[in-house]
């Protein structure tokens, strides 16, 4: 290759600083246990709204409105049958406007009508919801 190229900025060259990049820092994240509770493999999506994913994968659904994977973009988990694990979800930033993926949300994520509205579309719709079930076994439900 020729040496005054590469000394040189070519058009539209990036140059990134030295050192590790940290995704997602200083934004709020928590740790939920998901089961999949299908009879198939289910992939999640790096920025995919959690809390809309396979009603199959049960885990706390009101914990997860507003979150998403914290991995890098691009990447995805995967839940095999029958299979916990734990997962780290970061919040969603921006707008916080949710439309469209699986029609439980379609609205802005802080809006406390819509937050409602959303948990009980999970419940009308037999979405996973181990919170749910949770708080069934406390009333006695």
């Amino acid at each position: 290759m020729d040496t005054v190229f590469i000394n040189s900025l070519a058009p539209g060259a990036i140059i990134c600083e030295a050192g590790a990049i940290a995704i997602n820092a200083g934004r709020e994240s928590k740790t939920l246990s998901v089961t999949n509770r299908g009879d198939r493999p289910i992939q999640i999506g790096s920025h995919f709204h959690f809390f809309e994913v396979n009603r199959a994968l049960s885990f706390d659904r009101a914990e997860a409105l507003g979150f998403r994977l914290d991995i890098p973009a691009g990447t995805a988990v995967r839940f095999e049958p029958g299979d916990s694990q734990m997962v780290t979800l970061v919040a969603l930033a921006g707008d916080r406007i949710v439309q469209g993926l699986n029609d439980l949300v379609n609205g802005q994520l802080d809006d406390p009508q819509i937050r409602a509205a959303a948990l009980a579309k999970v419940k009308a719709e037999n979405y996973g919801d181990s919170s749910a079930n949770e708080r069934e076994e406390i009333n006695g439900n």
